[in-house]
């Protein structure tokens, strides 16, 4: 893969792209940072370089992705309550949920850093998963 000249440790908004991805996993900690992700990544986007700004969409859509499964495991949970499940199959639902959101959320970081560590965008920032195109056709 070519990298053009724009494609450089230079390019407008890379280090904010740097900084969000570190506040991205520092909501794992502390929940406070995640909507500022929200909120710089937007906030930068428009006049970043190309490739960074696929970066910053990345961003910014996974917290967007993460609040809103947040919010339907919340959901579901309060439903197993109200369907009378036990306090026990709650507390396993939330484990596993949880655990499954920190890795996701970790792995779609590692994947961001090493692509911007990298100077690459990332090819797919609409993704659902690891913002990677599939390889079938």
């Amino acid at each position: 893969m070519t990298i053009n000249a724009s494609q450089t440790k230079d390019a407008t908004g890379r280090g904010w792209a740097i900084v969000i991805y570190g506040l991205l996993l520092g909501s794992i900690m502390t929940v406070v940072t995640a909507p500022l992700v929200a909120i710089l990544a937007h906030w930068r986007c428009p006049g970043s370089a190309p490739w960074v700004a696929s970066h910053l969409r990345f961003q910014a859509r996974t917290f967007w992705i993460g609040l809103m499964a947040c919010a339907l495991a919340f959901a579901s949970w309060q439903g197993l309550g109200y369907l009378g499940a036990s306090p026990v199959t709650a507390w396993i639902f939330g484990y596993l949920f949880f655990t499954a959101l920190l890795i996701w959320l970790v792995a779609r970081c590692a994947i961001g850093i090493h692509r911007l560590t990298a100077n690459l965008p990332i090819d797919n920032p609409k993704s659902l998963l690891f913002g990677r195109h599939s390889s079938k056709k």
